[in-house]
């Protein structure tokens, strides 16, 4: 019909096929120009626009669709060559997007179908200002398609600028967590959540897991302290390189490594199938990134475990969880709990042995130094001399060679060295 369509689904729904059949059915006739795509798709992050880039493909295998893709971390040379060539469908991220706009390679203004995907994990990251440009820059009769998992007061307000009287489609409440999913909280020490993850991903019934923490630091950590575990295990983040990103993607997806540590890049839309579980190691910090979280796995109607490990100062990121799913994380117990706690206990000893030599070391390092031979014991010749000469006018011919100090008690010695002036010829 060409009317705009404001979709809300849970992820692991079919929202990709939604609107990429149709838009293969309507693209079917019609010619392409040079630098001018017939449709876009916008994704916000790299791994989801080369997984709807795929798609696209596999569904489009019987048309002869002409198809680029637009991601950082790729050569801009291979990305201008495919679109001198005209392209019916440009499946791109905002920032690369704009990137070709500005060098003058793609024009907008022949996009007669626009697809918003993931629009509130746009918001997210911050997106919105180079989306709203984007939009700006094509024509005004056109048919917009805005999809989003959650759908906040915020939201409306975004699809309200974006979309003329759209027909509106819920598969799902927002934000309700997948039914396919089984769910459960552990609740221990900060101490015990390395070993009590080690346990659990012992389990025969884990096969393939993803791990989530909350920042990159902590997933590099994590990943050393797996690997170090004889766990098959790579990591996942924004600070890697796009090449490093999608290798260890195919490597997860081909069964070469068994569990995925990673940040909330991945906790999008990215479709793995038979993904038996989902750790929380961290607790998210919002609400709705533990719906998208969780429905890593549970895909496609099958059955999923998600498992969260939470300690008392997770309290509040909780509560707004269950407010969120509508009901409680039941709580769960790990067989072997007891040497959980030991070995925790064990990992806090050796931390605290760590920190108590590391000022031990600094100690005897301030000992040896003050007892150096350009510092007295009694710690006098680092502070400046008072000056028991009597006060000369500034104009004085000898005040140079009196110090002049006014760092307090912290002068380099070099500044109480006496400055003599040589003999003018």
């Amino acid at each position: 019909m060409g009317r705009d369509v404001l979709g809300t689904a849970q992820t692991g729904t079919g929202k990709t096929a939604s609107f990429t059949l149709p838009m293969i059915d309507i693209l079917a006739s019609g010619q392409t120009k040079s630098r001018m795509p017939r449709s876009l798709i916008l994704e916000p992050t790299r791994e989801l626009a080369a997984q709807v880039a795929d798609n696209f493909e596999k569904y489009g295998k019987y048309n002869k669709l002409s198809m680029a893709l637009l991601i950082g971390g790729v050569s801009f040379a291979d990305q201008e060559a495919k679109l001198d060539k005209g392209v019916d469908v440009l499946i791109a991220t905002p920032g690369r997007l704009l990137d070709h706009f500005e060098r003058g390679k793609v024009l907008l203004n022949g996009v007669k179908t626009l697809v918003i995907d993931e629009a509130d994990r746009m918001m997210d990251m911050g997106f919105i200002p180079d989306v709203e440009r984007i939009v700006s820059l094509m024509p005004p009769l056109r048919q917009t398609l805005f999809f989003s998992a959650t759908m906040s007061k915020d939201m409306r307000k975004l699809a309200d600028k974006f979309l003329m009287n759209p027909k509106e489609i819920e598969v799902e409440a927002p934000s309700a967590a997948a039914s396919t999913v089984t769910q459960g909280l552990v609740k221990l020490q900060k101490r015990e959540k390395r070993p009590a993850l080690r346990k659990m991903l012992s389990d025969d019934a884990v096969k393939t897991s993803f791990i989530f923490c909350n920042r990159k630091k902590d997933v590099d950590i994590l990943l050393g302290s797996l690997t170090k575990h004889t766990f098959s295990a790579g990591a996942l983040h924004g600070d890697m390189t796009q090449s490093h990103r999608m290798e260890t993607l195919e490597k997860f997806k081909s069964g070469e490594i068994s569990h995925l540590v990673c940040s909330d890049v991945a906790a999008r839309g990215i479709d793995i199938s038979n993904v038996s579980h989902v750790f929380n190691f961290d607790v998210p910090i919002h609400a709705e990134d533990y719906v998208h979280r969780i429905g890593r796995t549970g895909r496609a109607g099958q059955e999923g475990h998600a498992y969260t490990l939470a300690t008392k100062a997770d309290g509040k990121y909780l509560e707004a969880i269950y407010k969120t799913i509508g009901k409680e994380i039941p709580l769960i117990k790990i067989d072997g709990m007891d040497d959980v706690v030991a070995e925790g206990k064990e990992i806090e000893s050796r931390s605290k042995r760590s920190r108590k030599d590391e000022g031990t070391k600094g100690t005897s390092r301030g000992r040896k130094q003050s007892s150096s031979p350009s510092s007295s014991s009694d710690n006098d010749d680092w502070k400046p001399k008072k000056n028991t000469r009597p006060k000369r006018s500034r104009y004085s011919k000898d005040e140079d060679d009196v110090p002049v100090l006014g760092l307090g008690e912290h002068v380099p010695a070099f500044f109480n060295i006496p400055f003599r002036k040589t003999a003018s010829k």
